[in-house]
């Protein structure tokens, strides 16, 4: 799902990738506007409030909706970054310190307890920085097939394949239109699944219910060590199978 990369992708990995990761923006989503009535998935709305803030003369108000698009660019330049740097020794890795520290970061948010007149700034500050980061390094290892932390793109995509259908009628035309509708529906439909989980979650366990994704995440990269470890272990038994045919 995470370490396959380019050429080696197909696209169960995506759907999978898609899927996953959707889900828990979904939940980082809801969780940033029921605690701190913040949008922490994207920076679209942030714009909005800026030129808002502006208007009113509300200028530090205005600075704060900076702060938070800083806050996201900085996570997708860390995490292009990191994969940069680790992808070059260890290929199959390189997406692990981003998500680890996806995970830190979401888990720092869910327990942080000390009060503070600009906690709710921060830990907005944080969670942004945690989704500009997913949503970087889902894009660089998709080849930006997928996007899992903001909508209005999808619906766009989706809006014009549907249209296409009309018009494509060729039967590999239709079968790339059809995987690609049902590829952003399953985004879509897992943002909203996400949200709808953590809404419920967050009337018990409030921010704690983003430790929902970091088991999310943690369930994740064990599946994919798990499986590269399968898969270099049958490797080397057909390597050591095929030296012994040789030899004999």
């Amino acid at each position: 799902m995470f370490r396959h990369r380019d050429k080696g992708r197909n696209y169960i990995h995506n759907v999978q990738l898609a899927a996953l990761l959707s889900i828990v923006a979904g939940i980082v989503n809801i969780v940033g506007v029921l605690s701190f009535k913040t949008l922490t998935t994207n920076v679209t709305g942030h714009f909005a409030f800026f030129s808002e803030e502006l208007y009113r003369n509300n200028y530090l108000f205005a600075l704060l909706s900076i702060l938070y698009v800083i806050s996201f660019l900085l996570g997708a330049f860390l995490a292009n970054t990191t994969m940069e740097l680790t992808s070059r020794g260890t290929a199959h890795f390189s997406y692990s310190i981003p998500i680890g520290i996806e995970i830190i970061l979401l888990a720092f948010v869910s327990l942080f307890n000390i009060p503070s007149s600009n906690t709710s700034v921060w830990l907005s500050c944080t969670l942004l920085l945690a989704m500009g980061l997913q949503n970087a390094l889902v894009t660089k290892i998709s080849g930006s097939v997928v996007r899992t932390t903001h909508l209005t793109g999808l619906f766009t995509d989706l809006g014009i394949e549907l249209s296409q259908t009309i018009f494509y009628k060729k039967v590999n035309e239709r079968k790339r239109l059809k995987r690609g509708i049902l590829l952003k529906i399953i985004i879509i439909a897992g943002f909203f699944l996400g949200g709808i989980m953590g809404a419920f979650i967050y009337g018990w366990f409030e921010r704690k219910t983003l430790l929902l994704p970091v088991i999310i995440l943690l369930v994740a990269l064990f599946y994919d060590r798990l499986l590269l470890g399968f898969y270099r272990l049958r490797r080397r038994q057909q390597d050591h199978s095929d030296r012994s045919t040789r030899n004999f």
